[in-house]
């Protein structure tokens, strides 16, 4: 039986790359993505993969929508790929933050992602693989912070890996192994273009990361490379 894998921001960078090699490993993929029919890259998938492939509109800041995808998506989801998140205003002092943008990033990159769990646990802990990841970073590590700044950021994906160290010790259970992913430095609009690897790189590794997911070493926080980054 095909895999069936569900991936949330799938218009561009690291999100269209997982769609792209899931599809060509022979799963069977959901797509979510606010406006999924403004990707032309999501529109060739989709003429390339036909049914294999189905596209999912959904914008992860509302309620109804991340709850409307327990119904979207009938069958059991082996993996589950939070993918979607913004990074927020760049560049900013200590001094310089201010609360809204704040919490907008905070809504969207944690609050969101467990909102997500919530609706699709009960496929998840249907599946064969019943595997949950998170795009987490390595910016989110306290131990890995030798520069400071990005507050917004930082706290973010910090919080972020909070919830998902949690996860997978309230999942274990029901089977369901959690992980969080460091994608690496990758060259997205995100990354920008001094970025040192491309997309197919970090995925192609974040991949293996995801095969070897296991009970036995669920909760952990890896780079793309398999190795374990501190908290």
């Amino acid at each position: 039986m095909e895999k069936v894998v569900v991936i949330t921001g799938v218009s561009r960078g690291l999100g269209l790359e997982m769609c792209k090699q899931y599809l060509a490993s022979g799963a069977k993929v959901y797509g979510c993505s606010r406006s999924p029919e403004r990707s032309q890259g999501l529109l060739e998938l989709k003429r390339a993969f036909g049914s294999q492939f189905e596209l999912v509109p959904l914008d992860i800041t509302q309620p109804g929508m991340i709850q409307n995808l327990k119904y979207v998506i009938e069958a059991p989801v082996d993996i589950l790929i939070n993918n979607a998140g913004i990074y927020g205003p760049a560049g900013l002092s200590w001094d310089q933050v201010t609360s809204d943008p704040w919490m907008e990033v905070m809504q969207v990159d944690v609050v969101a992602q467990l909102m997500v769990v919530q609706a699709l646990v009960e496929k998840v802990a249907a599946s064969g693989d019943k595997k949950i990841l998170f795009m987490s970073s390595k910016m989110g590590s306290m131990g890995d912070n030798q520069k400071g700044g990005s507050y917004i950021y930082r706290s973010a994906k910090a919080a972020l890996n909070a919830v998902g160290k949690s996860l997978a010790i309230d999942l274990k259970a029901q089977g369901i192994s959690v992980g969080l992913l460091h994608p690496g430095w990758v060259l997205t609009d995100m990354g920008g273009p001094n970025a040192l690897i491309t997309a197919d790189t970090s995925v192609s590794g974040m991949r293996k990361v995801i095969d070897n997911l296991s009970l036995k070493n669920s909760g952990q926080f890896f780079s793309y490379d398999g190795s374990v980054i501190p908290w």
